[in-house]
């Protein structure tokens, strides 16, 4: 086996994959700074997944003060603590880059709703 791919299994994190693209996701994100260390949570809008084994990242999208700020986090970062979903949305398209050139409610993604089954209720 690759050495590479070796120290790329061990750094891979169990249960990650529980969120997908269009949900609004918090990340506890670990900053260092000087010699404090501190957790800072982003919250935004998942536009974007790209997958490769244990090199798989996220973009994640939040409007700060009426300006658009993406990010691109690491899946099995260890710096990432915990990841949170707020709400669930409803999307129909892999890659959500038009939302960058939307405004205001236009750039709002629907909430997915799970219905109960009929079936099962009898």
């Amino acid at each position: 086996m690759d050495v590479i791919r070796a120290i790329e299994l061990e750094q891979q994190k169990e249960n990650v994959q529980n969120f997908r693209i269009g949900d609004t996701i918090k990340i506890y994100f670990k900053i260092i700074e000087g010699q404090t260390e501190r957790v800072q949570i982003y919250e935004g809008l998942v536009i974007a997944m790209n997958n490769g084994s244990s090199r798989k990242t996220m973009t994640v999208r939040k409007m700060s003060y009426g300006v658009g700020v993406e990010r691109i986090f690491p899946m099995h970062s260890p710096r990432i603590e915990k990841i949170e979903v707020v709400r669930k949305g409803r999307v129909r398209r892999a890659k959500l880059y038009y939302i960058r050139d939307r405004v205001g409610k236009a750039a709002k993604v629907r909430e997915l709703i799970k219905r109960k089954s009929t079936s099962a209720v009898k």
